[in-house]
């Protein structure tokens, strides 16, 4: 009935129009529900000129005016989406919800909205963890006076306390009991190098790990993760390899950071989705990078770049783009570095307060321990100890003071390296070796023990120009220079023929008379 009526009405609007569509004007263009069509009475039904009106009229405003009206009883009518989501249950009932979840979840549904924050800091909700995990239980015979005594003690601490006060307390519990964990672990010294023994349980136990975010022009940031680690006697080697580098030419900076868990726990697997803090330990520019840095190698498929405090770039030699990142860290200091700085700021070593002494006249000049490392990532060329190095202030020239480990006069000294030296890669498909290229691992002792001057960074062997002068070794001569603010290395190698090995004929180390005088207060 209701469609015979409808239908009746589009045959009567079709044939003569009506004052009632001047009503709803634009009903037919745009859809919008109007009430249906009715005429007001016999004067609003009948035209003053039938045959005027329908001659002047054309045939397609009476198609319009047809559909627009048939469309007003045939548009469904739109009801309002009704708000039914987790946000509109009641709080009671949220809180119910978020103490069942563990504390890395729970400090992330706190970072939803404003809302979960608040609800996320309940009290209850991390006394509750804060207890199971720190407090001492307590075992009484009677279960009821057990039950009293928890209740009693769960009111106080709640009441009297600011929300988010329990939060604070387990965080702060957490970070202290890896701390203490951790310094067990640095605790034990290696006499040979001045290092803890233990650095790479230490680092293990407090969750640490390392990233670099490369930063392109525009301020986007790429974040690589996974980071394939060799650990040496006194460094962490890491390599950072992917199919989704980005292109070099819209990068600007690189940044490499070290990352803790805000929670570590150890009876769950690391998470790069909970809650982590970054230190800044390096930025590089990587701006004309080819131009502006040192090509320190390269094979058949990659050339390698080294930029300063020792970061290695290798690119493609075919398409110029980046294959890998790589970086050695000494392990001096190298837990400060990574967990003590901020996202933006790097860690400020602490000043070293000399130790002054009148009585030795040459006071700072000898008494030198030297531990050196030659790897190449994977394997190891060299790791022998120095001691009793010194310097005569004769020998002080150019502000440098020079202490011989190995002398091209005494052949006793004189050390052959295992295997011939070059540096590993590898990638998701490929993998190589550069020769002639390794890294160089300097410690450093003064003659109490301390750390003096560490680094950590990859060098090239060159071949000299002159030929080797000595009667027990015919062959090629390399060297190899490592120069910072502080100091120089100068190595020469021969390349025996015969039994295809290098031997180290001449080591010498040339400290800055600044670092000498800031460390011990002299005066050279």
């Amino acid at each position: 009935m209701a469609t015979g009526c409808c239908g009746g009405h589009l045959r009567e609007c079709s044939a003569e129009p009506a004052a009632g569509v001047a009503a709803f004007p634009g009903a037919a263009e745009v859809g919008l529900p109007s009430p249906p069509f009715t005429p007001a009475g016999p004067s609003a039904v009948r035209p003053r000129n039938r045959s005027r009106s329908s001659a002047a009229r054309p045939q397609g405003d009476s198609r319009d005016v047809h559909a627009g009206i048939k469309s007003l009883y045939l548009t469904r009518s739109v009801k309002p989406k009704s708000n039914l989501g987790i946000e509109s249950m009641p709080s009671e009932m949220l809180i119910k919800i978020f103490s069942c979840l563990d504390t890395v979840s729970l400090l992330a549904v706190g970072c939803v909205n404003r809302h979960f924050y608040h609800l996320a800091n309940d009290n209850g909700i991390w006394l509750k963890i804060y207890s199971s995990c720190f407090q001492p239980k307590k075992t009484l015979w009677k279960m009821k006076s057990e039950q009293t005594e928890s209740v009693s003690l769960g009111c106080a601490a709640l009441h009297d306390r600011k929300p988010g006060y329990w939060k604070k307390e387990y965080i702060f519990k957490q970070i202290a009991v890896v701390k203490a964990r951790v310094m067990q672990l640095v605790k034990p010294v290696d006499p040979y190098t001045g290092l803890p023994c233990k650095n790479k349980e230490a680092m293990k136990a407090s969750g640490l790990s390392w990233i670099i975010v490369l930063k392109d022009k525009i301020g986007k940031e790429h974040v690589m993760e996974e980071a394939n680690l060799s650990f040496k006697d006194t460094s962490v080697t890491m390599l950072w390899y992917s199919t989704d580098w980005p292109c070099l030419d819209i990068l600007s900076t690189l940044k490499l950071f070290g990352v803790i868990p805000l929670l570590p726990d150890q009876s769950r697997a690391r998470s790069k989705n909970g809650p982590r803090y970054r230190s800044l330990i390096a930025e590089y520019r990587l701006a004309n990078l080819t131009e502006k840095s040192v090509e320190v190698g390269a094979d058949k498929l990659v050339r390698l770049f080294c930029l300063n405090s020792g970061l290695v770039v290798g690119l493609w030699k075919v398409k110029n783009e980046i294959a890998f990142v790589m970086t050695s860290l000494h392990y001096h200091q190298l837990f400060e570095r990574s967990t003590l700085g901020s996202a933006t700021v790097k860690y400020a070593l602490p000043p070293h307060k000399p130790l002054l002494d009148d009585v030795d006249p040459e006071y700072g000049l000898h008494d030198y321990s030297l531990h050196l490392d030659m790897h190449g990532r994977s394997c190891t060329y060299l790791c022998g100890t120095f001691k009793s190095l010194f310097c005569r202030k004769d020998d002080i020239a150019d502000e440098y003071l020079k202490l011989t480990a190995v002398s091209l006069k005494d052949n006793t000294k004189h050390l052959p390296l295992i295997g011939t030296p070059s540096l590993s890669w590898e990638t998701d498909v490929f993998k190589g070796n550069v020769k002639d290229c390794y890294v160089m691992d300097v410690t450093l002792l003064d003659e109490i023990g301390k750390p003096f001057w560490c680094f950590s960074a990859p060098v090239c062997m060159d071949l000299s120009s002159t030929a080797s002068g000595l009667y027990d070794y015919m062959g090629h001569i390399y060297t190899t220079d490592y120069a910072d603010s502080e100091g120089k290395v100068c190595v020469e190698l021969v390349w025996l023929e015969e039994t295809k090995e290098y031997f180290i004929v001449n080591l010498v180390l040339y400290l800055s008379t600044k670092k000498v005088n800031g460390w011990f207060g002299t005066n050279y």
